[in-house]
This record gives structure tokens, C-alpha cells and sequence, in this order.
């Protein structure tokens, strides 16, 4: 199965390096032009994609993301599903904050986080560890049933290192993620590659 996947475009959170989780930050100018070249670059690769399903996550910076490389593309920008399972991972009470802030405010709490950063929650209500969301991008990825172009985020496309292309667990939570370039994930080899 094919599977493209796309990070949203930058925020002025993800510039500030602010922990977004699951706020509804919308897409700065950068982000925008992120997305429209994503659209490009996958038009070039897939031309309409009249196979491909269309997902993102329901957060607007991800629906805006996807509307955006849908227009590029020459697709209706509406033209696509959300789907819960694909929101980014809750960072709790510290979405909002910097890691800076977060050391000024809980030190003990981040040494925590940095010696086992794939299983740690976040103190706050409905706070998850990539493990966590690792459960549901698993359950999404089992819901697929063709070839499929995604916009979701950074946990969720660090959850598919973890799960398809076996990237053990330290390494998989600290992969970077730009949001300038797609995701080509061959799900049965399990070979994943930026383009």
C-alpha cells in the first residue's frame, strides 16, 4: 500500500519552538507556502492521484495544509476526510510552552521526560506519551484500504517510524520532522523515505 505523508505547515508556535500538541494554531505565511509546494511537489509525483483517498487531521492547521496542496495539485481543496485518530499527541498543561519554560516551571518533570521521552505523559488532563498516540495511529493505519496521501503531524508521523519502519523507541521520538517535504511510506517493505 502507498501512503504519503505530509506534516502540516509551520505555525507561529512551531517558529517560537511553543509545544502545540493538540491547540488549534493556525498556519503562518511560511506554512502556507510550505503547503502549496508540497501540493507541487506531489502533483509532479502523482499528477490527480485519482486512486488516493485524502485524510488529514481535524485540526485547522493540518486542514488548511491539505486544502492548500489539494488546490497546488488541481484537486477540489474540499475534497478530502479528517479523521480523529490523526490529531497530533496532547502535551497537557504544557501545550503553550516553550521547553525553556516548561525547565522554569517543572525541572523534575522534564529530566523525567528526557531519560524516557516515548513513554512519558505529561502532567493535565487528556495528556498522552507517543506510546499512547502510537495506539491510535496504529488503529488509523489498520482502517486504510488503498493508497492514501495524509496531512497529520509530527507525533503522528514519528508513530509511523516506530511502527512501520521499526525505528526503536528513544530514536523514533526524537526524529526530526521537517514540514517541507512528504513522506513516501511503502507499508508492506516498510521503507520509509523524504522527498
Amino acid at each position: 500500500m502507498q501512503l504519503y505523508v505530509i506534516r502540516h505547515g509551520q505555525t507561529d508556535w512551531n517558529a517560537e519552538r511553543r509545544l502545540q500538541g493538540q491547540k488549534d494554531i493556525p498556519l503562518n505565511d511560511v506554512g502556507r507556502a510550505q503547503a502549496s509546494q508540497n501540493g507541487e511537489t506531489l502533483k509532479s509525483m502523482l499528477g490527480k492521484a485519482e486512486r488516493f483517498a485524502f485524510v488529514a487531521s481535524p485540526l485547522s492547521r493540518t486542514r488548511e495544509t491539505m486544502e492548500r496542496l489539494r488546490q497546488a495539485m488541481g484537486l477540489d481543496p474540499l475534497g478530502y476526510r479528517t479523521d480523529e485518530r490523526l490529531r497530533e499527541l496532547s502535551f497537557g498543561d504544557w501545550e503553550g510552552h516553550t521547553l525553556k519554560e516548561v525547565r522554569q516551571i517543572a525541572p523534575e518533570k522534564l529530566l523525567a521526560r528526557d531519560a524516557d521521552k516515548w513513554s512519558f505523559i505529561p502532567p493535565g488532563l487528556a495528556a498522552e506519551s507517543y506510546e499512547i498516540l502510537c495506539w491510535r495511529v496504529g488503529a488509523w493505519l489498520q482502517s486504510l484500504e488503498g493508497p492514501t496521501v495524509s496531512v497529520s503531524h509530527g507525533g503522528v508521523i514519528r508513530s509511523l517510524f516506530r511502527l512501520i519502519g521499526g525505528v526503536d523507541e528513544a530514536e523514533a521520538a526524537g526524529l526530526p520532522i521537517p514540514q517541507d517535504r512528504i513522506l513516501v511510506v511503502d507499508v508492506g517493505a516498510g521503507r520509509m523515505d523524504w522527498v
